[in-house]
C-alpha cells in the first residue's frame, strides 16, 4: 500500500492513542513488524504555541521512518499553521488529521468526530491542511468515524470531500460518536465507503481487529486497502509481527510464553525510562500496561498489583523474576477486546450543533476559543 510517496512494507497502521503510542511503544512495536507508526494526537494550537508537551509528542528518533504525526483542531487557520510548521521544519513524513475522537471534552467543542457534520468547516480544514502539506510533498490523511449517531451519519460525504481535496488516504472507524467503543464495529460501513470511493484513494479500516485473522477478514470482506490497529495491540506489540505474516500469506504467528511476555514488559519499561529521561516516570507510565500484557496468563492477583505499583526498573525486574517463565501462551484467554470498553452514550455537542450542516457566523467566532481550550498537546 502507498500513502503518497510512502510505500509501506505492510498495510498496517498503528492508531494514535493518548498516553500509549509514545516513542517507547512505537519502538517496541516496530521491532516486531513493519507498518506506519503514528504519534499520539497533538492539538494544532499546542503545536503553534510550541508547548513542551506537544514538542515531545512529535519528536522522532532517527530510526523512526517514516515519521508520522496526527494533528487535531477545529480552526482551519490554526491547523494550516501547524501543518506548515511540521513541513517547513521537516518534522514529519506523513500527517494525519483527527476527525475520529469521540471523547466529550473534544466533541463538546465541535471537534473530533463531531466536526464532519459541518460540511463547510470540514472542507475548509482538509483543503487548508492538504495545501500546506503539499508544499513539502508530505502526504496528508484523515481518520474519521461513521458519524455522530445512527441518525446523523457523515462518513460518505466526508469521504468524498476528503478525496476531492487531495488526501492521500482515508481511515474509517466503524463506530459513531455515540457508540464510543461499545458493541461491534460496523465493517459494512467500511465496505460502503470503499465502494463509494473506488480506487481513487486508499481506504483503511479500523475497529475490532484483535488478531491477525481479523485484519485478513476485514480486508477480504470490505475491500479496504489496509488496516489501522488501536486497542488490539495494547499489551501485545507482537501483533504487528502477526499482521505482517498474515497479510503476506505466511502461517507463522507469535505466541509468547510468559517468559517472553516478561521480557517485552521489561524492554518496554526500559524504553519508557529512556523516553522520559527519568526512570520513575518511565515505570509509572508502564503501570497501565501491566493488565494488558498479562491478560489470560496465570499471574496471581498480588503479583499483578505489585507490578502495577512498580517504582523502579530494579523492582520491576525482581517482580518479573518471580514469574513461571515456562508457562505457555494461553490461547483465546489472552486475545479479544482490551482497553476501553463502554456503553453507548448521548454525544456531547455544542448547543444546536445538529440544527444545520453548515457553520453559522456566530459559531465561527467561537473556534479560536475552542482551540485555546484544548491547547497543551
Amino acid at each position: 500500500m502507498r500513502i503518497g510517496d510512502i510505500e509501506l512494507a505492510s498495510p498496517v497502521v498503528l492508531a494514535p492513542m493518548a498516553g500509549i503510542t509514545n516513542t517507547a511503544f512505537r519502538r517496541l512495536c516496530r521491532e516486531y513488524g513493519a507498518g506506519l507508526y503514528v504519534t499520539e494526537m497533538v492539538t494544532s494550537r499546542a503545536l503553534v504555541e510550541r508547548s513542551p508537551k506537544s514538542m515531545r509528542i512529535i519528536h522522532h528518533e532517527p530510526y523512526e521512518t517514516p515519521r508520522s504525526v496526527q494533528v487535531y483542531g477545529v480552526d482551519p487557520e490554526t491547523i494550516g499553521q501547524a501543518v506548515r510548521m511540521l513541513v517547513e521544519e521537516d518534522r514529519a513524513d506523513h500527517i494525519d488529521l483527527n476527525f475520529g475522537c469521540p471523547v466529550p471534552k473534544v466533541t463538546r467543542k465541535g471537534g473530533g468526530s463531531a466536526l464532519p457534520w459541518k460540511l463547510d468547516l470540514f472542507t475548509s480544514i482538509v483543503r487548508t491542511a492538504v495545501r500546506e502539506a503539499s508544499r513539502g510533498d508530505i502526504p496528508l490523511t484523515v481518520k474519521m468515524r461513521k458519524g455522530i449517531d445512527a441518525e446523523h451519519l457523515t462518513y460518505l460525504d466526508a469521504g468524498r470531500i476528503a478525496r476531492d481535496a487531495g488526501v492521500a488516504a482515508i481511515t474509517l472507524h466503524g463506530r459513531t460518536t455515540a457508540d464510543l467503543y461499545s458493541g461491534t464495529a460496523d465493517w459494512d460501513a467500511i465496505a460502503r465507503l470503499k465502494e463509494s470511493l473506488g480506487d481513487t484513494v486508499p481506504v483503511l479500516g479500523n475497529g475490532d481487529i484483535f488478531a491477525a485473522e481479523d485484519a485478513v477478514e476485514m480486508m477480504r470482506t470490505t475491500g479496504c486497502d489496509g488496516v489501522v490497529i488501536g486497542r488490539g495491540c495494547q499489551g501485545r506489540p507482537w501483533l504487528f509481527g502477526d499482521l505482517q505474516n498474515a497479510l503476506a500469506g505466511r502461517p507463522e504467528r507469535i505466541r509468547p510464553s510468559l517468559g517472553e511476555v516478561a521480557d517485552a514488559v521489561c524492554t518496554h519499561g526500559e524504553y519508557l525510562a529512556e523516553y522520559y529521561a527519568d526512570e520513575f516516570y518511565g515505570v509509572r507510565d508502564l503501570r497501565k500496561h501491566i493488565a494488558w500484557y498479562f491478560k489470560g496468563y496465570p499471574v496471581g492477583g498480588e503479583l499483578r498489583r505489585s507490578m502495577a505499583m512498580v517504582s523502579s526498573l530494579a523492582e520491576l525486574r525482581e517482580l518479573l523474576a518471580g514469574l513461571d517463565r515456562a508457562q505457555p501462551y494461553p490461547g483465546a484467554d489472552a486475545e479479544g477486546s482490551r482497553g476501553r470498553t463502554t456503553r453507548p452514550k448521548k454525544p456531547h455537542l455544542p448547543e444546536g450543533w445538529l440544527d444545520s450542516r453548515y457553520m453559522e457566523d456566530s459559531r465561527k467566532a467561537e473556534l479560536a476559543l475552542a482551540e485555546l481550550d484544548v491547547s497543551g498537546g
